[in-house]
């Protein structure tokens, strides 16, 4: 297949897809794909030493969902966002989704939305942090064993809030059995505590 860019008159020949998507969620590049800068390279090569690092230092740990609930109320003051709230409803029906999809993959959203929710049921919670400068939501689906953190604020506070996340994945754990598999638990973890 060969691509012509109109504006450049250059043929294109690699075409890159970018996370294993399709549809309108894809990101293709295309052109050359070439050697990445060193600044690059080097960068890379720092990170995956680190998560290396990091991963040889994880110890089985875990912790329910409803004991990190009482952790983040505890420590953090965390308090639970109303149900009435057009972002617990959008971020529950979001979760839902995307546990529907990966359930089964070839029913899309308007098929999600006719299931009832005796059929798939759900225990959803969203918890919020307020720090001066920003907040943190933290997602928990007891039946599903789901915990999502996101945050968002200035510099200063996203250096706490992300610390912050951390603390809560580290507390959260993993199993040994989730070490061994590399589960996506064990995954989620180690990325929180590679990331920069």
């Amino acid at each position: 297949m060969k691509l012509y860019m109109k504006k450049y008159d250059k043929s294109v020949r690699n075409i890159s897809i970018i996370g294993w998507a399709d549809g309108p969620t894809s990101i293709f590049i295309a052109g050359r794909t070439g050697k990445r800068p060193l600044k690059v390279r080097v960068k890379n090569w720092i990170y995956r030493q680190r998560r290396k690092s990091i991963a040889r230092r994880i110890r089985p740990n875990p912790h329910s969902l409803k004991q990190v609930t009482a952790f983040i109320k505890k420590e953090y003051s965390a308090a639970e966002m109303s149900m009435d709230s057009w972002q617990y409803r959008d971020n529950r029906a979001s979760l839902r989704e995307g546990l529907m999809m990966f359930r089964q993959i070839e029913q899309r959203s308007e098929a999600v939305s006719r299931i009832p929710e005796e059929q798939f049921p759900m225990d959803f919670h969203i918890y919020e942090i307020y720090i001066e400068g920003g907040r943190m939501e933290i997602e928990i689906d007891y039946r599903w064993d789901v915990l999502g953190i996101s945050y968002s604020g200035n510099r200063k506070a996203m250096r706490k809030l992300k610390a912050m996340g951390r603390r809560i994945q580290l507390y959260y754990g993993v199993t040994k059995e989730d070490i061994q598999e590399e589960s996506k638990r064990y995954s989620s973890l180690l990325t929180a505590l590679a990331s920069d």
